[in-house]
């Protein structure tokens, strides 16, 4: 429900954030994955790639480039929007209002995905669906003990166009 035709859609860019930001990617991702897309992770260094395999993203289907130099950023991510259906760009410095326009361009000529896992600076322009994780909770424990069953989480949706309407699931 939170994405205007309920899956990713190719040609558009997609913001995560919030707490949990991490785990609504890899879910997202792992539909597109189970269909046989390719995906590259790009600056995904402390990434846990087995909680994104429990997800279900295909592992062997997966380009991973951990850390990418700042001033090469951009152009890495482009090469990778070419070569791939779905690109993970978690940017680790803040992203030029022009190089942002260049990647969402490239991917609606690629008819790709980009999606932006937690930027840490923000991105400049406002990507075509917003998904905003709020807070959460854990399920499980009872009084000092017990095992973490579940994250329960409200995931805000929004954007440009056809996904203009705000959309909340928990």
């Amino acid at each position: 429900h939170l994405l205007p035709r309920g899956v990713l859609t190719r040609g558009s860019v997609v913001g995560v954030s919030g707490p949990g930001a991490v785990s609504l990617t890899a879910a997202l991702v792992a539909a597109a994955s189970r269909q046989g897309s390719w995906t590259a992770w790009v600056d995904c260094a402390d990434l846990g790639w087995a909680a994104v395999a429990e997800a279900g993203v295909d592992l062997g289907r997966v380009v991973a480039v951990p850390e990418v130099p700042p001033r090469e950023w951009a152009t890495v991510t482009a090469a990778l929007i070419e070569a791939v259906d779905v690109v993970v760009a978690s940017p680790t410095r803040p992203v030029r209002a022009v190089e942002a326009r260049r990647l969402g361009a490239r991917t609606r000529e690629r008819d790709g995905v980009l999606v932006l896992m937690a930027p840490r600076h923000g991105w400049p322009s406002e990507p075509d669906v917003d998904l905003r994780c709020g807070d959460g909770r854990w399920d499980g424990l009872g009084r000092g003990h017990g095992h973490l069953r579940a994250r329960r989480l409200t995931v805000v949706g929004g954007g440009r166009r056809a996904a203009a309407r705000e959309r909340r699931v928990d």
